[in-house]
């Protein structure tokens, strides 16, 4: 009998924010809160910081299964020198279908790159526990169809945001919305998918980055309070989200 060696997959975290003194000290970082949400067992994950100007090598990008665009405090629409550099590599990856899963900046310039409109949310800040509602006809979204039953029509996520999408790309297709965001998910064939929530966040994280906020007088006391209230009597889907983001970057379909 031959010997069946599987490839390894491997994966890469472009990581637009800087780790905070609270996920270093708890977590090591946000790079192993993204692998420990969205990895598995026997995978290669590679680090970088683009928001430090640390980006993959153009011949590299082939070696890789999926990319991950994390969150972060800057502007998806900001004309700083890294933003626009993961601008362009994002439209590399996707003229190459790669997959890249965005999360809350991460989804915002990725619609950004691939032609739509992202900006300061006309609501507001939106902080705390939300219920999105998930699109039943997922139309060519293949790897939500394989989930099937699975995702129920409402999920709560954890959210942490000012801006927004406005408006998606071209060929793009909204497949989750919320009473405060028109768009909290969208996907472009089967390799873009963009999550304004944070699958990957822990309730802990969110706490320590509401008092964060509010120490450096970017909300209010009582919006800080009722953010935190909201967490206490209620859960996010995390193992729902995180199903759903394992399942878009491995390819099962």
């Amino acid at each position: 009998m031959n010997n069946i060696v599987m490839e390894e997959k491997r994966y890469a975290l472009l990581l637009a924010a800087r780790d905070s003194d609270y996920v270093k000290k708890v977590y090591g970082g946000y790079f192993n809160v993204f692998v420990a949400a969205f990895g598995e067992e026997g995978e290669r994950w590679d680090l970088f910081r683009v928001v430090e100007g640390e980006f993959p090598e153009m011949n590299e990008l082939q070696k890789y299964d999926g990319f991950v665009v994390s969150g972060s405090p800057f502007d998806a629409y900001g004309n700083d020198y890294w933003i626009v550099k993961l601008c362009f590599l994002l439209q590399i990856l996707d003229s190459i279908e790669k997959k890249v899963l965005g999360i809350c900046f991460g989804h915002q310039v990725l619609c950004r790159a691939l032609g739509g409109k992202v900006g300061k949310a006309y609501t507001g800040w939106d902080i705390g526990l939300r219920r999105v509602s998930m699109v039943r006809d997922l139309g060519s979204c293949s790897f939500m169809e394989e989930l099937g039953n699975e995702i129920p029509q409402f999920l709560s996520i954890i959210e942490c945001h000012q801006d927004e999408v406005w408006e998606v790309p071209s060929g793009a297709e909204v497949i989750a919305f919320s009473d405060k965001t028109g768009v909290e998910m969208f996907t472009i064939g089967d390799h873009i998918l963009g999550i304004q929530g944070h699958p990957e966040y822990t309730k802990d994280i969110l706490y320590n980055l509401i008092d964060r906020l509010l120490n450096n007088n970017c909300i209010q006391s009582d919006f800080a309070d009722n953010a935190k209230l909201g967490l206490e009597i209620a859960e996010p889907d995390r193992k729902c989200w995180e199903k759903i983001c394992r399942n878009f970057l491995k390819g099962r379909i």
